[in-house]
């Protein structure tokens, strides 16, 4: 607990210092409450200049855990490519700990907290994405492949060979249900994301795909940005 009211003030002051406001994306429940051994890295929103980022990482260390911390209001466009330069940053490096991880760092509602949300092995690839007609052919598994795609007006698309249809909805609550739908043996699913999403909804996507409980089918680490 004092390890977390600390790392609560070392970003207030931060913030305060630099005359900036990071507002972390919130999440019903991380599951991950304290992580140590640690280096933050901070990707602020500046709301007079909306097309700008700003990111800080002076201090990060890459034998620790990184803890990003990613402005909610950021669209993934924004924030993407920087959260890829910090992996390959930490990948490139010479000095590894297998044993590191990288987290982004949420508020935690249920526990009124921070909360950690895990993207160590997550490998973002851009790809466009103008229909979804061909979507089903272009699966990698022909019998057994789901395809979902957060649109920015945070309409869910789902392309699956195993419901051979296409699947449009308007609430992220029947995500699961169709997540489950999808969930057979040697089953692989893939996200896809609109750039133009924010990272609040980026991290509420990601947290109903993450406490879905599968019993076959595997979430495909790599993740798709489209435009």
């Amino acid at each position: 607990m004092k390890k977390l009211l600390l790392l609560f003030i070392m970003v207030f002051i931060f913030s305060c210092g630099n005359e900036k406001v990071l507002q972390l994306p919130e999440i019903d429940y991380s599951g991950i409450t304290e992580i140590k051994d640690v280096s933050h890295a901070y990707l602020f929103y500046d709301e007079t200049q909306p097309n700008h980022i700003d990111l800080n990482r002076k201090n990060l260390i890459s034998t620790t855990n990184w803890l990003i911390n990613v402005d909610k209001r950021l669209t993934l466009k924004q924030a993407i490519p920087k959260i890829k330069f910090l992996q390959d940053k930490k990948s490139n490096s010479s000095h590894k700990n297998k044993n590191a991880k990288n987290y982004f760092t949420c508020h935690d509602l249920n526990n009124n907290n921070l909360g950690f949300l895990e993207f160590t092995n997550v490998v973002y690839q851009n790809e466009s994405l103008n229909d979804y007609s061909g979507v089903l052919s272009n699966l990698e598994d022909t019998t057994n492949s789901t395809a979902i795609a957060f649109e920015k007006n945070n309409t869910i698309v789902i392309a699956s060979t195993v419901l051979k249809s296409i699947i449009t909805e308007t609430s992220k609550d029947s995500l699961s249900f169709y997540l489950k739908k999808c969930d057979t043996i040697n089953g692989i699913i893939f996200l896809n994301f609109n750039e133009d999403l924010s990272f609040q909804s980026y991290i509420d996507f990601k947290y109903v795909t993450n406490k879905t409980d599968l019993k076959h089918a595997k979430i495909s680490n790599k993740e798709f940005i489209f435009n």
